[in-house]
């Protein structure tokens, strides 16, 4: 008997997430910038990846303007309801909400939705490097972080930075002890890196590969919380090497606060749903994304615990007050 009630109860919430999903009469998916670019592709991700699920495709809408602050203004003024529309964010993003530059509203304006992939954070230096493992370069950021010379593709207070001080904090040294060089991308890093004129790079994991398998790099940690699949399976993560960090470089939706919970739960159904499916995975490979499947109330809620860290270490470097 009581089997028999909890496959009734199964197939009613089935039947409910069905109902709800099929009164999204106008999928759309907003990327908040121009044509071409990263948001543009997460949003074809969901397009494709989602396409058996909806009766009509989903619609792409671009909405230029502030790297994502219009729309973010958008979701929290206008259309805090509008149960059609997913915006694609980064994890650039995050930093921007972390530290202001998206206005008066915060994460807690929003819901995030779910992920269609990521990249990671990678420590890598040259492979003829002094640094041999990450306990080497860690015990060096502890003692006097002064005397390494990280590079990367971004200015203090980017992406790339923040890697950078969190693994100055791991060991409870001040981010603002980084001897940091910016470079204009993670190319001009890499060779920066190999002509000898900086120690480290903090890089993404995907950007290395040509270097890793040519053998002129040593990647030290991959910033995961798990290791990755081949070819960085021999790789260890920073946090099996007992360091907290954690980078995960992270590309998905959210939508506004308002919406109906019934809606907000079909559209992340949608998600893990299509996360099974083989056109997915193909999507998201043909786009450079490593799997990351996260959706619905995890994902919110381990996003929005990001953001509260992004804005602390931003403190405490005072790149904001």
């Amino acid at each position: 008997m009581k089997i028999a009630a909890l496959k009734y109860c199964v197939a009613g919430l089935l039947l409910a997430s069905t109902a709800a999903l099929a009164d999204v009469t106008a999928p759309e998916c907003i990327a908040p910038a121009k044509p071409g670019g990263g948001f543009d592709l997460t949003c074809r991700v969901a397009q494709t990846g989602l396409a058996a699920q909806f009766d009509k495709p989903i619609q792409v809408t671009f909405m230029p303007g502030g790297i994502g602050a219009v729309a973010f203004s958008q979701f929290n003024t206008t259309r805090t309801d509008d149960p059609n529309a997913i915006v694609a964010f980064s994890s650039g993003s995050l930093l921007n909400i972390a530290t202001g530059k998206f206005g008066e509203f915060t994460e807690n304006d929003i819901r995030f939705l779910a992920t269609v992939g990521a990249d990671f954070g990678a420590v890598v230096v040259r492979a003829d490097s002094k640094f041999e493992t990450l306990d080497d370069l860690m015990a060096v950021f502890k003692e006097t972080p002064a005397e390494v010379v990280v590079g990367a593709g971004g200015s203090v207070g980017s992406q790339d930075w923040m890697k950078g001080a969190l693994l100055l904090k791991s060991v409870e040294s001040s981010p603002r002890d980084m001897r940091y060089v910016s470079f204009e991308g993670g190319g001009e890093a890499l060779a920066a890196l190999l002509g000898g004129s900086i120690d480290m790079v903090t890089a993404d994991v995907g950007e290395v590969i040509s270097h890793l398998e040519a053998g002129n790099i040593r990647v030290l940690a991959v910033l995961s919380p798990e290791r990755l699949d081949a070819p960085f399976d021999q790789i260890p993560t920073a946090i099996e090497q007992g360091y907290d960090v954690e980078w995960t470089i992270m590309r998905g939706f959210y939508m506004g606060n308002n919406v109906p919970d019934a809606d907000y739960q079909a559209w992340a159904d949608a998600f893990a749903k299509a996360y099974e499916t083989e056109e997915f995975r193909k999507i998201r490979e043909e786009k450079g994304l490593l799997p990351l499947n996260l959706s619905g109330a995890e994902l919110d809620t381990k996003v929005k615990q990001r953001i509260g860290e992004l804005r602390q270490i931003a403190r405490d470097a005072g790149l904001i007050k």
